[in-house]
């Protein structure tokens, strides 16, 4: 299905942009794809798309924030182990990996926000599990390796 671009020369694509944001994806890409680059809204894509990396950076973050959180629950409570942390962890395990995957520039950031995440993680493993925060290690107790590794988990 190709976009229709705007029908009145009234109608810029940065207007487009306020009015109607899905339009303006469909109209950017078939200008794209015409190479009719003198029609595009350079300064909102590139808006949108330095907005996409951030929201790609964000994602890992939450991710990764989420298995450190179950791991610490899951190793320091282990008589409340349940299915559904196991299945939460292997659900953002594989978020995390399908993203490096897609994304392997992303690595280094993986690996640099991976101790203020786990920071995180402690605060919301104490606050769920309702143990006190110096419950949990100040530093990490598992490698980068093993939160992407979809067989690891912990021992009480």
């Amino acid at each position: 299905m190709t976009a229709q671009l705007p029908q009145s020369s009234m109608t810029s694509c940065s207007d487009l942009y306020e009015q109607d944001f899905y339009l303006w994806i469909q109209t950017t890409a078939e200008l794209l794809k015409q190479k009719n680059f003198t029609q595009l809204d350079l300064e909102n894509l590139i808006e949108e798309i330095e907005t996409m990396g951030r929201s790609e950076k964000k994602a890992l973050r939450s991710n990764l924030e989420v298995v450190l959180m179950h791991l610490l629950k899951y190793k320091y409570q282990p008589e409340k182990r349940s299915g559904s942390w196991q299945a939460t962890i292997r659900e953002h395990r594989k978020r995390l990996r399908e993203a490096l995957e897609e994304s392997p520039s992303l690595k280094p950031y993986f690996d640099e926000v991976f101790g203020e995440c786990y920071g995180h993680a402690r605060l919301l493993a104490a606050d769920e599990t309702e143990l006190a925060v110096v419950t949990f290690p100040q530093q990490s107790p598992f490698t980068p390796e093993q939160i992407l590794n979809a067989d690891f988990l912990p021992e009480s």
